[in-house]
C-alpha cells in the first residue's frame, strides 16, 4: 500500500507539474507559474483525500533528491558562454557579493525584528540561495532543513513574480542586469523565468545563482558568526 501511495505521489506530481506548465504557456499569466500552481494543487488534494505528508514524501522525496542534478544542470549554458561571462567577471564577483551580503544581514535583522526564535531565525537566513546548498547553510548554522526548503521556495516564487515589474521600473535593458538580478533574487526559480527573456539572461542568472551560493557558504561559515554575535551582545541591556 505504501508502495502504491509512493508511485501515485511521485507520478501525479509530475503529472500535476507538466499540467500547470501547459495552462502556464497557454494563457502566459504570471500567477499560474507551475512553481506556484503545482503545490497549491498537490496541497488541495491531500486535504480532500485526507492523505499525510508522510505518505505523500514516500513518493515526493525522490523529486528532492533530483534537486542537486538540476542545480547542476544549469552549468551548460554557463559552459556555452564562457567568453562573455570572463568578460563581465568583476561585475558578476562584486555584485553578487553584495547582493549576498544584504540578503542574509536583511533577513537575520527581520527575523529579529518579528522575534522568530533561533531556529526559524536560522532557518530565514539562507533563504536567497538555491535549495540544495542553502538546506545544508541551514544544518550548518543550527536552523533547520525543511523550513529552509520553505523560505526559499517563497522567496524563489516571489521574486520570479515580481522581476517583470522590477525590470520595468528599474528599466533594466541588458541581459546582465536582468540575469543577475533574477539569480541572486529568486535562485532557481529566477533563472527558470530567466530563459523565458533569453539565453543570455538565463545564462547570467545561472552564474549568478552558482556565484551567490558559493558566497553564501564562506558568508555564513566566517562573517555571519561573528555579526549575529555584534548584534546579538548590543541588544543586551
Amino acid at each position: 500500500m505504501n508502495f502504491l501511495v509512493a508511485v501515485v505521489s511521485l507520478l501525479g506530481t509530475i503529472a500535476i507539474f507538466y499540467g500547470s506548465k501547459i495552462i502556464y504557456v497557454k494563457f502566459g499569466k504570471a500567477w499560474l507559474t507551475p512553481l506556484l500552481l503545482t503545490p497549491i494543487i498537490v496541497i488541495l488534494i491531500l486535504l480532500i483525500t485526507d492523505t499525510s505528508y508522510e505518505k505523500y514524501n514516500a513518493g515526493g522525496t525522490i523529486l528532492t533528491h533530483l534537486l542537486g542534478p538540476a542545480t547542476v544542470a544549469f552549468a551548460v549554458p554557463i559552459y556555452k558562454n564562457i567568453a562573455l561571462l570572463k568578460k563581465h567577471a568583476m561585475v558578476i564577483i562584486v555584485s553578487i557579493t553584495v547582493g549576498s551580503t544584504v540578503a542574509i544581514t536583511s533577513s537575520f535583522l527581520l527575523a529579529l525584528l518579528v522575534g522568530l526564535n533561533d531556529e526559524l531565525t536560522h532557518s530565514l537566513v539562507p533563504r536567497s540561495v538555491t535549495t540544495p546548498i542553502a538546506m545544508d547553510i541551514s544544518t550548518m548554522i543550527g536552523g533547520s532543513p525543511t523550513l529552509t526548503a520553505v523560505f526559499v521556495m517563497t522567496t524563489g516564487i516571489l521574486g520570479s513574480l515580481l522581476a517583470p515589474l522590477l525590470i520595468r521600473t528599474c528599466r533594466l535593458n541588458t541581459p546582465s542586469a536582468k540575469g543577475l538580478m533574477l539569480g541572486m533574487g529568486a535562485h532557481g526559480t529566477g533563472t527558470s523565468k530567466a530563459f523565458e527573456f533569453g539565453e543570455l539572461e538565463g545564462t547570467f542568472s545561472s552564474i549568478a545563482m552558482v556565484v551567490a551560493a558559493l558566497i553564501s557558504i564562506v558568508l555564513s561559515a566566517t562573517i555571519f558568526p561573528v555579526f549575529e554575535q555584534f548584534v546579538m551582545n548590543s541588544l543586551l541591556p
